[in-house]
């Protein structure tokens, strides 16, 4: 029997990311194992209502303990370790690494160590407005990695906030909404970024590698390879780097 750790996923921020972590965790370790193989996962999943509400009322200790729940309730039913399916709530990563033993896969380390493997610095950064203009995530993307991170400008953010909420989160991808990314991606690699992180769980149903001059990491794809490589504590090189995405 194939040994894996049990990955503990904190999803529903939206189910539609949520449900693409399920898909590419279950592929990747059939991929790895063969036959008929699956990967060991729980899953809790919250109502995306209620966050979005409390994410925009600005009530981030309501959030905090939303996850601190989610964290404590993988735990008990026995995850060996946990992946939030979601680049805004790390900012929540403390609270939930402090309500647990496990660890925390924390998303924007696996894509920060691809982007530098690629041997790139100044990178382009989209995602809802509380991860492109807070500092949780570029600060760590800047601190902990040396990366040099171009966020959009102001009217770009809403942009790429109002599609993330009003159309992505459900499920609705408009030929629109993708010619609006483009132009945003466009005008950030006129600034100097040299690749740019789909920063929010959801983007990668929007844009692929064919909207953008520059590379584009998608957080999705590598967090849920990057949970996979923990799970089956892969050696050398993770499979990951051959997803052509990023």
């Amino acid at each position: 029997m194939a040994r894996q750790a049990v990955i503990g996923l904190i999803g529903g921020m939206s189910w539609e990311s949520s449900a693409e972590y399920y898909c590419i965790i279950n592929r990747e370790v059939r991929r790895r194992l063969g036959g008929v193989h699956s990967a060991r996962s729980l899953m809790w999943s919250v109502d995306f209502g209620d966050i979005e509400r409390l994410q925009h009322a600005g009530d981030w200790e309501g959030l905090a303990e939303a996850m601190r729940d989610a964290a404590r309730r993988l735990e008990r039913g026995g995850a060996d370790f946990i992946v939030i399916c979601t680049n805004t709530m790390h900012r929540l990563a403390d609270a939930v690494t402090g309500a647990v033993s496990i660890p925390l896969l924390h998303i924007a380390d696996p894509t920060a160590e691809r982007i530098r493997a690629a041997g790139l610095r100044r990178v382009g950064l989209l995602g809802t407005a509380f991860t492109m203009e807070q500092d949780f995530y570029t600060s760590r993307l800047a601190g902990a990695y040396g990366l040099d991170v171009v966020i959009p400008y102001a009217q770009d953010r809403q942009a790429v906030h109002r599609i993330i909420y009003e159309e992505l989160v459900a499920g609705v991808v408009k030929p629109a909404s993708r010619l609006a990314y483009r132009e945003v991606i466009a005008r950030l690699v006129e600034r100097g970024a040299q690749a740019v992180i789909l920063g929010c769980t959801e983007i990668m149903l929007l844009v692929s590698a064919e909207d953008s001059a520059v590379p584009l990491f998608d957080t999705t794809t590598i967090h849920a390879l990057a949970a996979v490589d923990r799970a089956l504590a892969v050696g050398g090189r993770s499979a990951s780097a051959d997803v052509a995405r990023a």
